[in-house]
């Protein structure tokens, strides 16, 4: 059966509240895998997302990136939460380093053995944590943002990377992946960078419709970059 809880952590930041997701019917430590959020915020999207990686045998841990109780309703809520660490890139760092160093602590994980995926601004949020250097397994950027941090990335990025990128998406456009591709080639990363064709923003939720925006849900390419992201933990957990 899967199990999911709340988990509050905190620190100097201030509380922080995501859902931790498991099987009981596994015993002893296991791989984890972190979801970071859309700019809504963690969500029961994320939660979901958390208990199929569960139902993987790993450990779901939906974090939270704004702070316990921080949640948007509307876009415009949205852009503000996500505006105030959007434009202070070292506390979003703080923010996922924070998260990170709480899942490692849980008694369900084993800490060598630890990925993480994003959706959105998510997205970003994982290739932040990968550029920083960070001893983990791998990161996966569902339609994620490309922009590179204010601050100096790693030398060398240990983290295997996937990208996950809708071809027709408007927040990433095709001069943002190639420098993207250019910035994990020079910090000598282990990377990927699928793309799929009449695919926009948002691709993998069912609740984006907003075709003439380009952010609308397509089902094969869900499918699809799900199917690919699973293929990847198991060689970046083997």
């Amino acid at each position: 059966m899967i199990v999911t809880e709340k988990l509050v952590y905190e620190s100097e930041l201030g509380p922080f509240e995501g859902t931790v997701s498991w099987s009981n019917a596994q015993t002893g430590p296991r791989p984890a895998v972190m979801v970071a959020p859309t700019f809504r915020g963690q969500s029961a999207f994320e939660t979901q997302k958390a208990e199929l990686l569960a139902e993987m045998g790993y450990v779901g841990v939906a974090i939270d990136i704004y702070g316990q109780g921080k949640r948007a309703s509307t876009p415009e809520e949205a852009g503000a939460l996500m505006a105030v660490v959007d434009s202070d890139r070292p506390l979003l760092l703080k923010h996922m380093q924070l998260a990170l160093d709480t899942v490692r602590q849980l008694p369900q994980v084993d800490e060598a053995q630890i990925a993480a995926i994003g959706f959105c601004f998510g997205g970003k949020c994982v290739l932040d944590l990968a550029r920083s250097g960070a001893d983990i397994s791998g990161v996966v950027s569902f339609h994620g943002v490309y922009d590179p941090p204010s601050w100096a990335v790693a030398e060398k990025i240990l983290a295997s990377v996937l990208v996950l990128h809708g071809w027709e998406d408007p927040l990433a456009q095709r001069e943002a992946t190639v420098a993207l591709a250019d910035e994990l080639t020079q910090a000598d990363a282990d990377w990927q960078i699928h793309m799929y064709g009449s695919t926009a923003h948002a691709f993998t939720n069912p609740l984006a419709t907003a075709r003439a925006d380009g952010m609308f849900f397509n089902p094969l390419s869900a499918d699809r970059a799900w199917k690919t992201m699973r293929d990847f933990l198991v060689e970046q957990f083997a």
